[in-house]
């Protein structure tokens, strides 16, 4: 028998190890696929979670419906002067509203459906509530986008087509994700391209005609907005009750199971944190600060929750609780027994506790009136059964310390758990008289008295909710713990009766403290372990070529050099050495200056024309100060290098063709007076190089002297920018052309 069950276990172990293997691996996978391949599942599939969704989907819209007709019934009535037609309407207003009462108590009903979220094997386990999935309206992105991109950057929107289809069918991909890891991905990426869309498309002095219509997933009521911030805030709901859903779902039977549950607890509370810190003035109702304060509140005391039982099955997994282990006197067995039945009494009085002051929190800000019924009713419900585990336990760490003193042995089913400091007093001198040990049994006697009127408190009040009184699962662990509690009770009076205990002590009130071994800590959202790339980066560097900048319509420019002057150094009348190198040296600079083009760039991604020749081909080509160059012969140059514009334009030979545009906002030659303000001006000399480094604290440095390019001193080189260009990779080349 020995052989088989170690058999058993080594397998189990492998079939574990092995699942956490497929599982890192699948999560590998789903990082390194890319975006177009991260799709939601199949909403025609016939499953529980499924149906239930497609039914809340046409409540919604039924809901919806029944809300217009209100609308427009209660204007009639409020402009209509006919008597007969006031009645009238009056009338169907009645009609409207107890079909509306009676939509909301469907879903609510809806919302009560918790076990369908639960693990398979979730027979004599406390119910998790999970949150049901907002519902949203088909949008497609493709005309307001198309016609953005057309208007405001001057580009053939054709071009983008592929980037904003992908968009429209992620945004509908996201109305039905899976239930794991790859729904997880499908939510957080694109939340994560939401970014690129707010900034490409979404202008803060005026309104693209995008509506995002979301529905409550509380109460129905539909919301819409065109602010892409309540697209975010809908997606990161939906993210977290993704997040419930699967803490529930987890086996809660197995230590790797409740560990996930955990996990994913966690994440949903910090996910709703994150709602509430970082979006305000929500028009949903799930949305308001006070519902997500309670959600907070619910994930967490589930998590706690997942941690007190992991902790009882290590204790049955340890066999330190078990039918058929008996305490033998003052052992150290006994010891860490005790020291168990405190941790888990302390635990079980800390999630009375948490659920206590949630139920306070519900009534005090009226949450409780577009929470579910169920939710409201297993609040206080969890708190009665967790108060009366925790007088229970107090029992038992009573029990295991009296039955090491007073000498008769005893099983351990028949123990239960206590208070430290109670626990503390009983391990006073062994030499103690009969009268102490009775009292401290009578002690055990209250603590069993008020664990039976909790247990019998937590039926009442399942019997009390019409959604509650149905959960099997939950009525068969409130029956089997009243059960052991009642026998524990029956075993202890007979032996009570043989220690002579004073009745009276039973009119003792007795509180187990709360206390807790675990230390929670809220998981925020990770957005940067599911990164995305821009779909639309040939508009260029987003900080520059966003909405909410703005610019002039592309010029086209062509600039031709004319004719060089040649020189015959042989002719040149030069009788040293040092006059014919002094002859050279001129005969070249006046060959430059007649062949350049009389602009001068600088910057990275875009390069920017930082200065331009009066009378040049430039000035006389319509080149400004502060242009930025977009495309030379044809090649879209808006994230190219400095060096790279440079090259290319000395590789175009005496014909340049480039188109610049103008910004409208500011000039980005010079420097914002606000701290912190974005240049893309870069180091820039007349000698080519620069020799100052990017300064963050915004610091010039000493200029270099200007070049001078005729006889007669004008000057046509620039100053080298101390000003800081967060966008520049490399020190920048400038260049004369």
């Amino acid at each position: 028998m020995n052989t088989i069950k170690t058999g058993t276990r080594k397998a189990l172990e492998e079939n574990e190890t092995a699942t956490v293997h497929e599982e890192n691996d699948a999560d590998r996978q789903l990082r390194g696929l890319s975006f177009s391949f991260v799709r939601g599942s199949d909403p025609r599939a016939a499953t529980c979670r499924g149906k239930l969704q497609s039914r809340r989907c046409k409540l919604n819209q039924e809901i919806n419906k029944e809300l217009r007709l209100r609308a427009g019934a209660e204007n009639l009535y409020k402009v209509t002067t006919n008597r007969k037609l006031r009645d009238t309407v009056a009338l169907e207003l009645s009609f409207v509203n107890s079909n509306l009462q009676l939509l909301k108590e469907k879903l609510a009903e809806m919302n009560s459906s918790v076990e369908i979220y639960q693990n398979e094997s979730h027979d004599g386990v406390i119910p998790m509530i999970p949150l049901g999935l907002k519902e949203t309206k088909e949008i497609n992105f493709m005309e307001p986008f198309s016609d953005f991109i057309l208007e405001h950057y001057s580009e053939e929107s054709s071009i983008y087509m592929d980037a904003i289809a992908d968009i429209t069918d992620t945004r509908q991909a996201c109305k039905t994700p899976s239930r794991d890891l790859l729904g997880v991905a499908l939510l957080f990426r694109y939340y994560n391209l939401l970014y690129y869309v707010e900034r490409r498309f979404f202008p803060p002095d005026r309104k693209l005609g995008v509506y995002f219509e979301w529905y409550d997933s509380l109460t129905g009521v539909p919301s819409c907005q065109r602010t892409i911030a309540f697209e975010k805030a809908c997606i990161l709901f939906n993210l977290g009750a993704i997040y419930t859903q699967i803490g529930a779902r987890h086996d809660r039977s197995t230590d790797r199971g409740l560990d996930s549950a955990v996990d994913s607890f966690l994440r949903a509370a910090g996910i709703f944190r994150h709602i509430y810190d970082t979006f305000t003035n929500a028009p949903s109702m799930d949305l308001k600060p006070h519902v997500l304060d309670v959600l907070v509140s619910l994930m967490l005391s589930q998590a706690r929750e997942c941690l007190f039982e992991k902790l009882k099955l290590q204790s049955e997994s340890s066999g330190l609780t078990g039918s058929s282990l008996v305490i033998i006197s003052a052992g150290p067995q006994s010891t860490e027994l005790a020291q168990l039945f405190r941790d888990l009494g302390g635990e079980a009085a800390q999630l009375s506790l948490e659920y206590n002051e949630m139920h306070k929190n519900i009534q005090v800000n009226d949450t409780h009136t577009y929470l579910p019924e169920c939710w409201a009713g297993l609040v206080p419900l969890k708190a009665e059964l967790y108060r009366a585990l925790a007088h229970h336990y107090e029992a038992r760490s009573i029990d295991v310390k009296v039955a090491s003193k007073i000498g008769p042995v005893t099983s351990l089913k028949d123990s239960f758990v206590g208070n430290s400091r109670e626990a503390l007093c009983v391990t006073q001198c062994s030499g103690e008289s009969n009268e102490d040990s009775a009292s401290f049994i009578a002690i055990k006697h209250t603590h069993l008295r008020e664990a039976l009127a909790s247990y019998e408190e937590a039926q009442r009040l399942q019997r009390m909710c019409r959604f509650l009184k149905n959960k099997t699962s939950l009525t068969q662990a409130i029956k089997e713990a009243n059960y052991q509690a009642q026998e524990e009770y029956e075993n202890f009076r007979i032996r009570a009766s043989a220690n002579k205990v004073d009745e009276s002590y039973d009119l003792v009130e007795r509180v187990v403290e709360a206390s807790s071994k675990f230390t929670l800590t809220l998981t925020g959202p990770d957005f940067t372990s599911y990164k995305v790339e821009d779909p639309f980066k040939r508009l260029g560097p987003i900080a520059i070529f966003s909405a909410r900048r703005h610019w002039t319509a592309p010029r086209c420019v062509r600039l031709q050099k004319g004719s060089a002057i040649c020189h015959d150094f042989s002719a040149c009348p030069c009788d040293t050495v040092t006059t014919r190198v002094a002859h050279e040296k001129d005969c070249r600079q006046y060959k430059e200056e007649i062949e350049n083009f009389g602009f001068q760039v600088s910057g990275d991604s875009p390069v920017i024309i930082a200065h331009v020749e009066i009378n040049s081909l430039a000035d006389l080509g319509g080149i400004k100060e502060g242009d930025f160059v977009v495309e030379i012969e044809g090649m879209d140059v808006k994230w190219f290098s400095h060096q790279q514009v440079v090259h290319l334009i000395q590789s175009c030979g005496s014909v340049l063709e480039l188109k610049v545009i103008t910004p409208m906002d500011r000039n980005y030659l010079k420097p914002l007076s606000s701290k912190g303000s974005i240049s893309t001006l870069s180091a820039a000399s007349s000698s080519g190089f620069s020799s100052d480094s990017s300064s963050p604290t915004n610091t010039t440095t000493k200029p270099e002297p200007l070049m001078k390019t005729s006889t007669k001193g004008r000057f046509v080189g620039s100053v080298s920018s101390g000003f800081w260009n967060p966008f520049r990779r490399t020190p920048s080349i400038a260049k004369i052309f």
